[in-house]
């Protein structure tokens, strides 16, 4: 049985909660999954996500982990709307530690792939202007190869072939998808004169950033 609300360390915490799920809710409206692990609490997110068969975009997730005041409901996993969380964390009180849960779990194709915990190894490492700098340069491609009143399988078609094309300034030998940069900068992971270290295992790739870790699971489909 899930908890009616988990207990995070502090109203630090809590903020920075409050603002990760509210920028995640702005980049793509849909789920976030929580997991807890002893007396952290990984939140999910997704960025980009496939949404029909023979899709080509990338799938990426954000991941932003919070401290809990203590390990009292280890093995929790639960997915909820973006906004059933938003809406709860905004009636909170500026130093209100306690993360309320909605009444009903969601359901997301996404969410039903699990990115490993453990076992991995460094690939290498991006520097933070540089990514930020070829993710404008994405957004700012995508807006111009988009049509007027585009369809979403235009627009599936386009940011496909944008978001999958790897990043430029990084490892020779890895191929980083642009859409990683995308989410990195979308959600506030990236910071000035920062370095971001990527990280891979299996079919995954782990961009480990000052703000949170993007990851993207590489060559599979969701559906």
């Amino acid at each position: 049985m899930l908890p009616d609300a988990l207990q995070l360390a502090d109203p630090e915490t809590m903020s920075d909660l409050r603002t990760f799920l509210a920028r995640a809710r702005t980049v793509e409206d849909g789920q976030a999954r929580l997991q807890v692990v002893g007396a952290a609490l990984a939140i999910y997110v997704p960025v980009l996500a496939q949404e029909a068969i023979g899709s080509t975009v990338p799938t990426v997730l954000g991941l932003r982990v919070a401290k809990l005041a203590e390990a009292t409901a280890d093995g929790l996993v639960a997915v909820y709307e973006l906004g059933a969380l938003t809406d709860r964390l905004a009636r909170a009180g500026e130093m209100d530690t306690a993360l309320p849960l909605p009444p009903a779990e969601s359901r997301a194709a996404w969410a039903g792939i699990t990115p490993p915990l453990s076992g991995w190894e460094a690939r290498g490492e991006y520097d933070d202007g540089a990514l930020s700098a070829e993710a404008e340069a994405g957004m700012h491609a995508v807006a111009e190869a988009l049509p007027p009143n585009a369809g979403r399988p235009v627009l599936d078609t386009v940011r496909g072939r944008i978001w999958s094309a790897p990043c430029q300034n990084g490892p020779v030998d890895v191929d980083l998808p642009l859409g990683a940069a995308f989410a990195a900068e979308s959600l506030g992971f990236l910071r000035p004169g920062a370095r971001s270290q990527l990280f891979g295992q299996g079919r995954w790739l782990r961009l480990s950033s000052s703000g949170g870790h993007t990851l993207v699971r590489q060559g599979a489909s969701l559906l």
